[in-house]
């Protein structure tokens, strides 16, 4: 892999404590992504299926993790199979994990090819009650694809429909909020990666820059600190495009006057960053932007400070929006009029602030978790507050990824620059 061994002492543990969640004679079956195709015979980047990482540290298609905790022989608790190299596959698509090496990745000791894969689930299942399989619960999912894990499943309840099934979603998706030491270090070099390119942006940035000529400088910085890219599709929004909050053509010239947004974060070893910042394509805020950013950021710090152990998404979302509303009342974007008369359902800073302010992030960008969870010491979220104008041309964001401690938070973007004199001194140094 591009990205440094990451240990396996880190899957091990996250196993231990799946295995601690199951019901007894209980087995877990977890499948790798498809490489998904374009068009012809193209095929687009792999992008490993999160659970498969957070219990193997396996970033390889075609493969299966099984985990049974109670079954008689200590060499079938734990089985991960994967894909059988040749010569050929070797010249084509270059090295695949020997059997020895997935091991030493994951620490599961029984590593059998795929094509023992059947046989052996079946010896399992002779000694087994329960089996969980994953579905994807995530509130924001709505593909049509159909994935490995969908085959898989069909498939199992086809050739077994007399066993209990379980569902293995809301354990996993428990476990994976609160991040262990190592899975924050990972991030925080996705932070520190996502820092260096920002600083190169601030020295590039000025009026006739094109947006994707930002994009391809963050591209650049984040591959040449063995990022595979960006953790997501990035977005490079100048003047109006910033009112666009999933604006992704990157296309248009920057102009003079005009603020930039920038929604981006890199990936590192598949663990993810998150950071927004706007800035002044000139490097000077006019009063009127800076009447707005400093809105902005004073409802991130705010927010900030109420992601404490024991809040929860519902009740947090709604104080944030108590707090834009004054803020919105003193750039006299809305009136107390407004504020009397809103719909409880859609608030009178709805107008301006339309999204969340925060969600979990990890191996994830929109990380899993029920938005009911109590919020507990090493989750992780964003802090993503913004106010958008249209009809001004102006639209502000300001996002950080802050862990959350026993007496508050950390900063994993604490070095990247956020305050509007810092940002206009580097701008113009």
């Amino acid at each position: 892999m591009r990205y440094e061994a990451i240990g396996k002492d880190l899957f091990i543990k996250n196993r231990a404590k799946l295995k601690a969640r199951l019901k007894p004679n209980s087995v877990v079956v977890v499948c790798s992504n498809d490489v998904m195709p374009t068009n012809a015979d193209g095929t687009m980047p792999f992008r490993q299926n999160s659970n498969m990482l957070y219990l193997s540290g396996i970033d390889q298609e075609e493969s299966i993790l099984v985990i049974a905790p109670d079954f008689p022989d200590p060499k079938f608790r734990e089985v991960l199979f994967v894909r059988e190299t040749n010569e050929h596959i070797a010249v084509w698509e270059g090295h695949k994990y020997t059997q020895e090496e997935a091991t030493e990745t994951s620490g599961i000791q029984t590593v059998i090819w795929n094509d023992k894969f059947e046989n052996t689930f079946n010896t399992i299942l002779a000694e087994t009650e329960n089996i969980y399989l994953y579905q994807n619960e995530h509130i924001r999912n709505a593909t049509d694809v159909e994935t490995r894990t969908d085959r898989f499943t069909k498939w199992c309840h086809a050739t077994y429909p007399n066993y209990e099934y379980e569902r293995l979603a809301p354990i996993i998706y428990d476990l994976r909020t609160v991040k262990e030491k190592r899975e924050i270090e990972l991030m925080q070099t996705a932070c520190d990666i996502t820092e260096k390119a920002f600083r190169k942006v601030l020295a590039l940035t000025k009026p006739g820059v094109w947006e994707y000529e930002v994009e391809a400088e963050f591209q650049y910085e984040f591959a040449k600190r063995r990022s595979k890219g960006f953790a997501y599709t990035p977005i490079i929004g100048g003047g109006a495009n910033a009112c666009v909050l999933h604006y992704i053509e990157n296309k248009d010239q920057l102009k003079d006057g005009d603020l930039m947004l920038m929604d981006v974060g890199a990936e590192y070893a598949n663990y993810n960053a998150d950071m927004t910042r706007t800035i002044p394509v000139n490097g000077k805020f006019t009063k009127r932007q800076r009447e707005v950013y400093d809105a902005v950021l004073r409802v991130k710090k705010e927010a900030t400070a109420m992601l404490k152990p024991g809040n929860r998404i519902p009740e947090y979302h709604k104080e944030v929006g108590k707090i834009m509303t004054s803020e919105l009342l003193g750039l006299g974007l809305i009136d107390k009029t407004d504020v009397a008369n809103e719909n409880p359902d859609w608030p009178a800073y709805k107008k301006y602030f339309m999204h969340g302010t925060s969600h979990h992030i990890g191996l994830d960008v929109h990380d899993v978790a029920s938005i009911y969870t109590e919020f507990k010491e090493g989750m992780v979220f964003t802090v993503e507050p913004g106010i958008y104008i249209p009809n001004e041309g102006l639209g502000i964001r300001l996002e950080d990824d802050e862990v959350i401690t026993k007496d508050g938070t950390f900063n994993l973007m604490r070095n990247i620059p956020i305050e509007a004199d810092e940002i206009e001194s580097i701008m113009n140094a």
